[in-house]
């Protein structure tokens, strides 16, 4: 049985409290891992949001070029420059520095701004074969494609990773072409939850959550506003920060679209069905959180 992703099942997975004795690292702690020369902003939204969705502390490894200007951009996180290569991506060399960073945070967030390719497959196969990585990952973009030859090693974080493929990334994830994701979402979801040991969070008009134990969950109620650039980067901050605060994995991805989807429908009627940008979500995000504005 499929069950639907509105208020009565937030209401039944509420997240963690938090109390106001607590500091920032007590609200959790998320490295953000991504970007290039090419898309210098991913991290920005992602980042952001991490914050709005309630984490205390941000981190933002990126190439160096491009980190003095995002640490101004967002001068609440801190900035990890990394070595680039000549594509102006993230080189091999990072892993070293991010496996030590990555010892230390709450939530790992990887991939929004990479480039699939050899060299991103390698560089996520290395930190998540990482014992003591963080307590949570959330694999997007390209990062989650290149997990597609790693289901031991992502299954070996026992249901602690997120992966967020849109149809064309869960297609080459599980080796279909997207007519059959599109035909069976539930079923392929399902599937590769089951074989990888983690959760999945099928993003598409109807969006599919399913975990490791067979569960399925489908929230219903996103809008064609919400395919525009940037969209994916903001979802994944979300849910990162969602689950640095303590929120199990499902849980949180379950809150995080509801709290995605729930923008961009408030984001249509205020401005237009489509047009409006993937940062004019950030905003909404703190006032759906706290119950402060009605959705549509």
């Amino acid at each position: 049985m499929t069950a639907r992703i509105d208020r009565s099942w937030l209401e039944a997975h509420p997240l963690p409290s938090l109390d106001d004795a607590q500091d920032k690292d007590g609200r959790g702690r998320v490295l953000v891992v991504g970007g290039a020369e090419f898309v210098p902003g991913a991290l920005r939204l992602t980042g952001e949001a991490a914050l709005r969705a309630g984490a205390g502390k941000l981190q933002l490894a990126t190439v160096g070029s491009t980190a003095t200007a995002l640490g101004v951009l967002v001068p609440e996180a801190a900035m990890i420059a990394l070595p680039a290569d000549e594509n102006g991506e993230i080189a091999l060399e990072a892993a070293d520095i991010l496996v030590e960073r990555i010892r230390r945070c709450d939530t790992l967030v990887l991939g929004p701004g990479m480039t699939a390719g050899e060299r991103t497959d390698v560089l996520v196969a290395r930190l998540l074969a990482e014992p003591d990585a963080a307590r949570s990952i959330v694999l997007d973009a390209a990062a989650l494609t290149s997990a597609r030859d790693l289901a031991a090693q992502v299954a070996r974080h026992d249901g602690r990773v997120v992966l967020t493929p849109h149809h064309g990334e869960m297609a080459r994830l599980a080796g279909l072409d997207i007519g059959q994701v599109k035909a069976d979402p539930e079923g392929v979801a399902r599937e590769i939850a089951r074989r990888y040991r983690c959760v999945i969070l099928l993003k598409g008009g109807s969006t599919v959550l399913a975990t490791p134990e067979g569960g399925l969950h489908r929230f219903e109620a996103g809008c064609i506003g919400l395919a525009t650039s940037g969209s994916g980067d903001v979802l994944a901050g979300i849910l990162g920060g969602l689950c640095a605060r303590g929120a199990p994995p499902a849980t949180a991805a379950g809150w995080a679209c509801w709290l995605h989807g729930s923008a961009g429908r408030i984001l249509s009627e205020r401005i237009g069905t489509v047009g409006f940008l993937a940062r004019d979500l950030l905003e909404l995000i703190p006032q759906l959180l706290h119950g402060k504005m009605r959705t549509p």
